[in-house]
């Protein structure tokens, strides 16, 4: 997935040629994809809370009413599920809008770049891995539990990931 804001910054090849404005405006892209990620799901939702009331709505009484009813119900239901998605992803919306990637992190913490040799992790919300620019970049979030293990790295620490031992090369 090729975005306009991330294809305008480059992409790391190696954390330290870049200047910290360009390490700064990088995680600014990264932080807009998940913003417009979350944005496309969330209307996504909401179209399909918006339909299972229609559905629900234009449900008519028929002579056989425990199928109007288990109709209705299992509307109701599908709404309900995707009022709780609707719910998790606004709160990971707000999430997102706490991370700060303003700074340059020493260490991963939330809103930090963390670059290995084949791949790389950006933590802010967890969006699984991704292609961006040719490079994979796994977003993860805060409380993922490869983040858990990252938390008291730093560059040149190793950890183990999908079974291989990784090394960091930079972190920003």
């Amino acid at each position: 997935m090729k975005n306009n804001n991330i294809k305008a910054c480059k992409t790391p090849t190696l954390v330290f040629t870049m200047t910290r404005e360009e390490q700064i405006a990088f995680k600014h892209s990264l932080k807009q994809y998940c913003e417009e990620q979350l944005t496309q799901r969330i209307q996504a939702i909401q179209e399909k809370i918006e339909q299972a009331q229609q559905s629900a709505n234009s449900e008519e009484k028929s002579s056989a009413g425990d199928k109007y009813e288990t109709s209705r119900a299992m509307n109701h239901l599908e709404k309900d599920m995707h009022s709780r998605q609707l719910a998790q992803n606004t709160q990971e919306m707000a999430a997102l809008h706490a991370v700060n990637t303003s700074n340059i992190y020493a260490a991963p913490a939330s809103g930090a770049y963390i670059q290995c040799k084949d791949f790389s992790f950006f933590i802010a919300i967890g969006l699984g891995k991704r292609a961006i620019n040719g490079q994979t970049i796994f977003f993860l979030s805060a409380d993922a539990p490869i983040t858990r293990q990252l938390l008291q790295k730093k560059a040149g620490d190793t950890f183990l990931f999908n079974n291989a031992h990784v090394q960091i090369e930079g972190i920003f």
